[in-house]
């Protein structure tokens, strides 16, 4: 089951997707690619860490996103992975 949790404070945002299988892991990064290079704005963090009972997590990160620029993109990418509610 893919999973989220999204964090935002003053101006950084961070959207972190979990997965359990290899097959999610997959389809994750390729909506991921996918939406990342529809737009000018790059994240500045980008990196995979295993959690607890084989998950992995991927986390995105924005930093000085004053125009809070990253918000589109999370959602460009939940909508994207058919996720419907965010932790």
């Amino acid at each position: 089951m893919i999973d989220t949790e999204f964090r935002s404070e003053e101006r950084f945002t961070r959207l972190s997707i979990a997965y359990d299988t290899a097959e999610e892991k997959e389809c994750v990064n390729e909506h991921v690619d996918s939406i990342l290079a529809k737009y000018v704005r790059k994240p500045e963090e980008m990196y995979t860490t295993k959690v607890s009972n084989g998950k992995e997590v991927l986390v995105i990160e924005y930093h000085d996103d004053c125009g809070r620029e990253a918000g589109d993109i999370f959602e460009d990418i939940m909508k994207s992975l058919d996720i419907t509610c965010c932790s």
